[in-house]
């Protein structure tokens, strides 16, 4: 007889257990605007279910009890112990009743408006406390409507999480603290609905204790000018309750100059405290220096202590007067020689090509003698072209019509312009030379023949190419060479 009753006692149990996770037990209940909501009355025995009296929902009225049963909104539902919202409104908020025979439960339900501006609200929130480090766990099921899931989706702080993995199970640190929204979307009637279950996860450090740990060397040398002030940082790696201090206490008395600041605290990923403190010394004096400031850390299981000492900063050494003026001088004297140099080398550039050109042997003024003109012209780099009533011959401007084509086209030679004589009529000459380069026009203002080293024939020659010497070449078959004017 004992080993048959172990098995129905087993039932009974599970079954007990089965009805108290779904069924509402509490007297005040708190539903959101929106979403699918039930109440259900709690079977005190698995022997209430074979019984056959009439169940009764009442929602209590100000002018009285109002039947339940007998209602035609197609929001609230009858299924025996249970009483379905789809979904609950504001207007639903009331006192509400059941009856079975002798056996009646009474809930209080208000119904409280959906947050706009975040996917949760507070009031429904349940809080759960993880270790550091320890298994964080977030299993999105529902006991009452997990059969009508159609999908769910996990946000924390209002943002879908990326990974929707169910449940979420991670190593809990510091940084996953936070809100988390399962949400549950439902089809009832050909209608899509969503129940919401929020948890605000906190993680907490683990329960093992440090020694404290003052950080940097156990003695700081800190150079400091007189009448300056100075901040001196403390920091230490210790558990949440540990104390840390200064002690900046002299025989019998203390300098009013110093002024210890509060202690700021910070958590770290792994559930310790990083904790600081600021000693600050205004119009540092004589009596500050070489005094060990202490700053020390403790608890019950060990103490570390570190010390400031000041010590004054050495001034830099001045430059001596007279150097400084000397250094100066040199300076500008260096200065005005750069520009000095600079304007010369604009001024008198041709001078210097020239001087160059001597100097290193080497000139293309100078070419061979050839007698077809158009020959002369394809071996010629210059083409100078003199300016003169002569160029109305025909001979003449054949010369300029094909150098020009060998300038302007062909790109094989540069034109040189001299102006020897006035010209009233120009409107013969091609409209190319218009374009021609300003500095690449000269002009003959004498009426005799210049020196060789006037400002005239040095321009020509700079505007001429340079060209190797040979050495073993007579300088005297070198001939200047000019197309005819």
């Amino acid at each position: 007889m004992y080993c048959r009753e172990i098995p129905l006692t087993v039932w009974v149990l599970m079954f007990i257990s089965a009805s108290e996770e779904t069924c509402t037990s509490r007297l005040h209940i708190t539903a959101v605007e929106g979403e699918p909501f039930y109440l259900k009355y709690c079977l005190s025995s698995p022997e209430h279910e074979k019984k056959t009296t009439t169940i009764k929902w009442y929602k209590n009225e100000s002018h009285g009890p109002v039947d339940l049963n007998l209602s035609s909104s197609p929001r609230i539902l009858l299924r025996g112990y249970v009483l379905e919202f789809w979904p609950v409104e504001l207007t639903d908020s009331g006192s509400y009743s059941f009856q079975m025979g002798n056996d009646t439960h009474d809930w209080k339900l208000n119904v409280i408006p959906r947050s706009k501006h975040s996917c949760f609200t507070e009031k429904l929130v349940k809080s759960k406390a993880v270790e550091v480090k320890k298994s964080l766990q977030i299993a999105c099921e529902h006991n009452y409507y997990q059969q009508l899931v159609n999908r769910t989706v996990l946000y924390k702080n209002c943002t879908k999480m990326e990974n929707n993995q169910n449940p979420f199970l991670k190593n809990a640190e510091f940084k996953d603290q936070g809100y988390y929204t399962c949400v549950f979307f439902l089809h009832h009637n050909g209608k899509l609905f969503n129940v919401t279950k929020t948890f605000n996860i906190t993680i907490v450090g683990d329960h093992s204790n440090i020694i404290p740990a003052l950080l940097g060397p156990k003695i700081h040398e800190v150079k400091v000018k007189l009448g300056k002030d100075i901040q001196l940082n403390c920091s230490a790696l210790l558990n949440e309750k540990d104390v840390i201090y200064w002690n900046t206490w002299r025989k019998n008395e203390k300098d009013p100059n110093v002024h210890e600041g509060e202690v700021t605290r910070t958590r770290t990923s792994e559930g310790k405290w990083l904790a600081s403190t600021i000693l600050r010394i205004e119009n540092i004096n004589t009596r500050n220096l070489n005094f060990a400031y202490n700053c020390t850390a403790v608890n019950q299981g060990g103490i570390d202590t570190k010390s400031f000492v000041l010590l004054v900063e050495e001034d830099m050494v001045d430059i001596p007067g007279h150097v400084f003026t000397r250094g100066m001088i040199v300076a500008v004297v260096i200065s005005v020689v750069a520009v000095c140099l600079v304007t010369v080398g604009v001024i008198y550039r041709v001078d210097l090509v020239l001087f160059y050109r001597h100097f290193m042997g080497r000139d293309e003024t100078l070419t061979a003698v050839v007698d077809e003109i158009h020959s002369l012209i394809e071996k010629s780099r210059r083409l100078i072209i003199v300016l003169s009533k002569s160029y109305m011959s025909s001979e003449v401007r054949y010369e300029l019509e094909s150098g020009l084509h060998e300038a302007l086209v062909e790109r094989k030679i540069k034109i040189i312009l001299i102006e020897f004589t006035p010209i009233g009529d120009f409107r013969f000459l091609p409209q190319s030379l218009k374009l021609l380069k300003s500095h690449r026009v000269l002009k003959w203002k004498a009426e005799k023949s210049l020196s060789y080293n006037s400002r005239f024939w040095k321009n020509l020659l700079y505007l001429m190419p340079a060209k190797a010497v040979k050495p073993c070449r007579d300088e005297s078959e070198v001939l200047p060479v000019l197309l005819k004017s």
